[in-house]
This record gives C-alpha cells, structure tokens and sequence, in this order.
C-alpha cells in the first residue's frame, strides 16, 4: 500500500502542520504512538514537542475507571470474593493470594524481590522513553544507570561532561531533547 508513496519524513512538515497545535489521543498512546511519532519528527528534523499540549491516553482513563481495588484483583486472580476487607489480615492474607496468582498466570514475573519490586514500580517519566523522571518531589531524576534516581541538576553540577555523553549516546531524540534545556540553564 505505501510502495509508491513518499516516505514519512518527506510528509513530515507538511504532518507537524497539520498537528502542531493539537492536542493527541489515543489507546496506550502515551506509551507507544506520541514517543514513536515524537522520535521519527525530531529524526525528520522537526522541532516537535508536547510541552504545551495535552496527551489523552484512553487505557489511562480506562485503568483509572475500572475498579483496581484489592477485592477485584482477588476475585480476577483467585476467583474468590474477598469478605472482612479492610482488615488487616483478610487484606494481607488476600494480597498474598493475589501475589502467588499473578506468579502462576504471568511466566514472565520473576518470583524474586528485587525483579518484582522493580516491575511493579512506576514513576512518572519527563521523557518518552522513561530515562528522566520525576521523584516523589517533582524534581527531574536520572531513571537509569550509574546515577539512577539522583537529580538531573545535581548530576550535571558536579559532572557536566555527562551531559555530553547523553547527547552523543545511542538515547531516544526526545530523551536528548528533554536533557537539552539544562544545557540552556548553564550546565
């Protein structure tokens, strides 16, 4: 179907146009279709950003609307109505249940603290591709590597070459994006 056609960053402008004040909407967009078409604008040389723009992402909406309590996951994952909830050792025997059922469904899930631990982890990323994110305190973080969770400011203060080897690394064009403004503020 797109044989004779031009190639995505010979439409890219004419696309950016179309888009560059819109706001975007999609399922599991925020994870996948806005990071993709963010990486293939900046790689077609187009000055794309979400910073003023809002992303609506429907399985978002639909995770947050559908009940996520421990008294759904026990009766998905164990196939039992969770009576006395809320106390303490109904909830705890149950999220046990819970744990050991997500375990026996999902082959992928490492029976392991630290590889369970960081699965079920989430922050909230400053970049596509997660390698910046917020800490507890809404302060942008390192999420990878050798200062994993330290703040960007602090990091590049102390080493400013840093900065230069994200900029010169294999990183998303976003992820360098998202770094470059630190350049702006002097590091």
């Amino acid at each position: 179907m797109v044989k004779d056609k031009p190639t995505f960053k010979e439409l890219a402008h004419e696309i950016h146009n179309i888009i560059k004040d819109s706001d975007l909407a999609g399922f599991n967009s925020n994870r996948f279709d806005i990071p993709l078409l963010a990486e293939e604008m900046l790689r077609a040389d187009v000055d794309f950003d979400m910073g003023n723009r809002n992303a609506i992402d429907v399985q978002n909406i639909f995770h947050k609307m559908e009940q996520r309590t421990l008294v759904a996951a026990y009766k998905f994952y164990c196939d039992k109505d969770l009576t006395n909830a809320h106390s303490a050792e109904a909830d705890t025997i149950a999220t046990y249940e819970v744990l050991k059922g997500q375990l026996d469904r999902y082959p992928d899930l490492e029976n392991d603290m630290n590889s369970l631990a960081d699965f079920s982890t989430r922050r909230k990323p400053v970049d596509f591709a997660g390698m910046l994110a917020f800490n507890d305190k809404g302060e942008e973080c390192f999420n990878f590597g050798k200062h994993k969770g330290k703040k960007i400011v602090d990091v590049l203060e102390k080493e400013p070459g840093y900065y230069s080897w994200i900029q010169n690394a294999d990183f998303p064009l976003y992820t360098k994006k998202s770094a470059y403004r630190y350049k702006a503020k002097g590091f």
